[in-house]
């Protein structure tokens, strides 16, 4: 007589139902779209975009940009991570909470921010024509490719500081004080110990942010505008402005397939980084900075992350004041002024705000 499966084993189908519900179905669907928009097996929307021009351009851009955004982002967090791994200082742990709210954001409270620091109106503009007595903003980033990057290196130098910071805070300094005891200088020791020893968690955190960057959507949707189209942007013009459903199925299982490539490739550096060392606690390794060289590196960095990830925000919090009636702005979003049949009041529209797509 055969068995009911018990309780607990029953348990173990909710995971599948789940990845089968909400996965596997959805893949289907997009696999069916594209391979059998009328019932029966068709590749013409697969070959066709190949010979899209769109396509093309879409994918040169989609890639150089993330390259791009992955090198500025490694730039600007890889000096951030060896002070968090290696220096003790007052404010250490408020300041990496700090460089972990870009992150969460969505896309369009980043837009708003960048627009309000750097837009033609932004704080910056004003303060340099007010400066300067100039009559047009000197600074002029909307819809290029380096407010994209920007952007970009925004959200993820956290990536890189608590993949990359972490590793370094644990790693120990026994070798690379042996080699300076046996002569190699700094940059020699850096170079030939540290560096190899750190390669792997910078590879994974290189191949994660270039993956966040190769998804990109909102940044460039908002900040990018009509110039600029990922991979991701033009799947939802395919499918939301022009109705070509066949062909955004078609990009949708090309950009998943590059996308399971690049987490199949940060897999295999994962493991590799799993590879045992002889680790300490972080506490150990880090010290306070003694020498003037290690105070400016300390206070470099901390003013770095200060200005390029909290300034923003900062700005977008004071531009949200009105002058004379500081809650004038924030009374207004209680308002139904046009009657609108769409409008949502704060305590309704607040529960759904999502974090960053």
């Amino acid at each position: 007589m055969k068995q009911r499966p018990t309780l607990p084993g029953a348990l173990y189908l909710l995971p599948f139902a789940f990845l089968a519900v909400f996965f596997f179905y959805p893949l289907a669907m997009v696999i069916g779209r594209s391979f059998a928009p009328e019932g029966r097996l068709d590749l013409t929307p697969l070959v066709t975009i190949w010979g899209e021009t769109y396509f093309r351009r879409a994918l040169w851009f989609t890639t150089w940009q993330a390259l791009l955004s992955t090198a500025l982002t490694l730039a600007l967090g890889l000096p951030a991570a060896f002070v968090f791994a290696r220096f003790r200082f007052r404010g250490k742990r408020l300041l990496q909470a700090l460089t972990t709210i870009p992150f969460v954001l969505p896309a369009m409270v980043v837009s708003a921010a960048f627009v309000a620091l750097l837009g033609p109106r932004g704080w910056l503009n004003e303060l340099l024509m007010a400066a300067l007595g100039l009559n047009r903003p000197p600074i002029r980033l909307q819809q290029t490719i380096w407010l994209i990057l920007i952007a970009h290196a925004f959200y993820n130098t956290s990536v890189v500081i608590r993949v990359v910071g972490g590793f370094w805070g644990h790693l120990d300094t026994k070798l690379a004080d042996a080699a300076r005891m046996l002569g190699g200088n700094r940059l020699r020791v850096a170079w030939e110990i540290t560096l190899p020893l750190l390669m792997p968690a910078i590879a994974a955190a290189g191949l994660l942010v270039f993956l966040f960057c190769f998804t990109s959507f909102g940044v460039i949707l908002i900040l990018g505008g009509p110039t600029f189209a990922t991979l991701e942007v033009e799947i939802y013009r395919q499918s939301v402005t022009l109705f070509r459903l066949e062909d955004a199925a078609a990009l949708s299982l090309v950009q998943m397939g590059l996308t399971f490539v690049v987490m199949a490739v940060y897999a295999r550096v994962q493991a590799r980084a799993a590879a045992p060392l002889d680790l300490r606690a972080a506490e150990e390794i880090a010290q306070p900075p003694v020498t003037t060289r290690q105070r400016v590196l300390v206070a470099a960095t901390v003013a770095e992350l200060l200005i390029f990830l909290v300034l923003p925000l900062v700005t977008l919090a004071l531009k949200s004041l009105a002058p004379g009636d500081p809650t004038r702005y924030y009374r207004e979003l209680f308002v139904n002024r046009a009657n609108s049949i769409f409008y949502a009041p704060p305590g309704i529209a607040i529960p759904r705000w999502a974090p960053r797509p």
